[in-house]
């Protein structure tokens, strides 16, 4: 059955409005009939000022109610425990948690997801939910170039940031940039998992143009190994790669485009393909021994095994995007492309 395009809009700071296409799906209202996780009482909800000369550069928590501007409460009873709003982020993309310095690191595009316009940053935030710096990494700053960065991971003392067509990389505690490894041919890297020391990239096979979102047919699985990079599995079939998660098995895969997940080995071979309830897959995290994803089309967080049935545990999200985990508090890290904001939830 074919599905009708559907259009997001999200603000910029040097755009009102910029057209965002999802490839081939509408927008769900449900997750298909899945179980509903029981109510959370949130920890901290908090709305924070955006760093500036007049603001302390780690100001207090501002408890705001902010939780229907991130979650339908009617479509979803469980609650963040911690959200952080209108603080300046422009377009985050993905969420991950340095475990080494206690922080959560949000990627910010501002501006079209396909523009190499030199202005997205990297946000530094505490897991209280306190902005420590909006602009830790910022395009055109202390010799740093960002377009618009997406999926991040880390290895050792370096920060691997997705750019567009090229892996940046940076000094993990300062933020100095320290060199890039250009992918030939790619046209829309969008997520990096790590492990053992390698790095994995999905290219999702699009450009952006003033018609929105268009196949490219360069859609890809990458691995980035001692500062070089090759395509271990390329085609069409890969249905828009989009979220990595690395394993001692291979890397798994969630598509945005056909709404599937399945297993990349080294050697390029696929395997364990299975549909997901709803599609326009972003984000995957491992939990256990289970996966959490972030289906766009659903507006949900999806709990399950590979083979298995996977069942919504937050439903009413708008936009979810490349999500993160901190298993030092057993969270989800959720960036909401479209609200400026990220939610965070307990996944115990």
């Amino acid at each position: 059955m074919s599905v009708p395009h559907a259009k997001y809009r999200y603000a910029s700071p040097r755009s009102s409005s910029v057209t965002f296409l999802l490839f081939f799906f509408s927008v769900g209202q449900g997750c298909g009939g899945a179980e509903t996780a029981p109510a959370q009482a949130p920890v901290a909800i908090a709305s924070l000022a955006p760093n500036s000369p007049s603001t302390p550069a780690t100001p207090a928590l501002a408890p705001v109610v902010v939780v229907p501007a991130l979650v339908d409460p009617k479509r979803s009873p469980v609650s963040p425990v911690v959200a952080v709003k209108d603080v300046g982020f422009a377009t985050p993309e993905s969420v991950i948690h340095d475990a080494e310095a206690d922080v959560y690191l949000v990627s910010n595009i501002n501006g079209p997801p396909g523009a190499s316009d030199g202005n997205g940053f990297i946000s530094k935030v505490s897991p209280e939910g306190r902005v420590l710096e909006l602009k830790w990494i910022e395009g055109g700053k202390n010799g740093a170039k960002l377009d618009a960065p997406k999926g991040m991971a880390l290895v050792g003392d370096m920060l691997y940031v997705a750019d567009i067509t090229t892996v940046r990389t940076f000094d993990r505690k300062t933020g100095k940039p320290a060199g890039e490894v250009k992918l030939p041919g790619s046209t829309f890297v969008n997520d990096l998992a790590a492990r053992a020391g390698k790095v994995y990239a999905s290219d999702s096979g699009i450009k952006f143009s003033e018609k929105g979102a268009e196949p490219t047919k360069t859609d890809s699985v990458w691995l980035i190994e001692k500062g070089k990079a090759k395509r271990i599995v390329t085609g069409e079939s890969l249905g828009k790669p989009n979220g990595l998660l690395a394993t001692e098995t291979g890397v798994w895969v969630v598509t945005f485009g056909s709404g599937e997940l399945y297993r990349i080995e080294d050697s390029g071979t696929k395997s364990d393909t299975q549909k997901l309830p709803k599609g326009s897959l972003d984000g995957i995290v491992a939990v256990g021994d289970s996966f959490l994803v972030s289906s766009w089309e659903a507006g949900a967080l999806f709990k399950g095994k590979p083979g298995g049935t996977f069942e919504g545990i937050v439903d009413g999200l708008k936009a979810p995007a490349d999500i993160g985990y901190d298993a030092k508090r057993s969270r989800v890290l959720v960036p909401l492309f479209n609200d400026n904001a990220i939610a965070v939830y307990d996944v115990r």
